[in-house]
């Protein structure tokens, strides 16, 4: 298999599940994966955020860690990569106001690229007039913003043609192999060698 080149969008208090899981899966089965954040650059850090599901009417929200950047947003031509990789969080409720990730975001609908994108970062979508028509998830508080913006709304994961949504990190599991359905990842699986 030919790995694919990935690009990741986040920012200050990204969901830390949602962008450090991706991020290591997607290179742990051959994919290049850039991470880039706007008005920071590669070899600088934004800091995650911890969502964790209580028993309360919404997530609570801790400090997660540092994530190191690979690449510069400014710097990077949305043309040279395969897929496009969303995490959630807080940071998309304000990275959606960069006209660089909705230019971004914009060329991935249009060329029919695979898009992954979970919980919040749906808000980037509806802000770059890409759910309209079609069928998707989210944390299930943006139910109204995605049928406001003509979307279907979905439960659990959903595929819709180039488009892979899931609803908060615990669907990773099912988000991350339906991603690389849509990205014709082909993984062999072998058995296990031990030493003797």
């Amino acid at each position: 298999m030919t790995g694919k080149k990935l690009l990741l969008i986040t920012g200050d208090f990204g969901e830390d599940y949602e962008v450090m899981v991706p991020f290591q899966a997607l290179q742990a089965v051959g994919h290049e994966v850039d991470a880039v954040c706007p008005d920071k650059e590669a070899g600088e850090t934004v800091k995650t955020a911890v969502h964790d599901f209580r028993g309360d009417q919404t997530y609570l929200e801790e400090r997660g860690h540092d994530f190191e950047l690979t690449a510069t947003l400014s710097e990077v031509d949305p043309a040279d990569y395969d897929a496009l990789v969303l995490p959630g969080g807080r940071a998309p409720e304000y990275i959606r106001n960069y006209d660089a990730v909705i230019d971004a975001v914009e060329h991935f609908f249009a060329e029919d690229k695979p898009v992954a994108a979970i919980c919040h970062a749906t808000q980037i979508l509806v802000a770059a007039d890409a759910v309209e028509g079609r069928t998707c998830t989210a944390y299930p508080a943006l139910e109204a913003d995605v049928r406001a913006n003509g979307g279907e709304w979905g439960e659990g994961v959903v595929t819709d043609g180039n488009l892979v949504t899931a609803q908060a990190w615990p669907d990773h599991p099912e988000w991350i192999a339906a991603f690389l359905d849509v990205l014709g990842t082909d993984i062999q699986h072998g058995q296990p060698v031990t030493a003797d």
